[in-house]
């Protein structure tokens, strides 16, 4: 996996699965979607709660040390957590992004997953330059300048704050490239188990037929 981080205090955690099948999720994948949700729901009835939770913290300190707001750019773990605080569940895409999202949940750091066809390696994490943007997925153009952003050789097109249009997950898609966004400081033995649990359930919902997984330290 090409891969390197140009910024301080983070790790990523790279889980790549080839022979994927992007379908609706099954009732399986869908109940393992109502669990989380309920448990969350309960632990995490109010924002306050959320943004205590150690994990989504230490992604905020994570976020400021690089000078970018999480109150105003906010983590898409923390606003996956938000959601589900306030009742409103997990959205149901496919099982390739619910299953990131279900991953994220769990875990309560950013996860974005890309279809690994339409990514140019090496993928470089860094910070966004004058003039880059891309359009986010669900919403308009999104300037990057100072945002923490994957990069390739065509330019940026992920973030652990909302992910592009050009590798997004899509029907066709059948090699994806799943990242974690870990703050340095955070157990290595966590990361490694919801690595390991990502890819397990790639296997078991998506019909990945080979997995392999990396970690990438600044």
């Amino acid at each position: 996996m090409e891969a390197s981080i140009e910024l301080p205090g983070i790790k990523l955690g790279l889980i790549e699965a080839d022979g994927v099948h992007v379908v609706p999720s099954g009732p399986e994948l869908l109940q393992a979607l109502d669990e989380v949700c309920l448990r969350r729901a309960r632990e995490l009835s109010t924002a306050e709660a959320v943004a205590s939770l150690d994990s989504v913290r230490a992604v905020r300190e994570m976020f400021r040390a690089w000078g970018v707001d999480p109150a105003r750019y906010r983590p898409s773990g923390e606003a996956l957590l938000r959601r589900v605080a306030q009742g409103k569940g997990l959205y149901r895409l496919s099982n390739v992004v619910d299953l990131n999202n279900l991953g994220s949940c769990d875990a309560g750091w950013p996860f974005g997953s890309y279809d690994r066809s339409r990514i140019n390696f090496p993928v470089v994490f860094r910070l966004g330059r004058a003039g880059e943007s891309y359009e986010a997925i669900g919403k308009r153009t999104w300037a990057l300048e100072g945002q923490p952003v994957l990069t390739d050789n065509a330019g940026p097109f992920g973030s652990p704050i909302s992910d592009s249009t050009r590798t997004m997950v899509a029907e066709a898609t059948s090699q994806v490239l799943t990242v974690i966004f870990v703050p340095a400081g955070e157990s290595g033995a966590s990361l490694t188990q919801a690595m390991e649990r990502h890819a397990e359930r790639m296997r078991e919902h998506a019909g990945a037929t080979a997995v392999r997984t990396a970690v990438i330290i600044a």
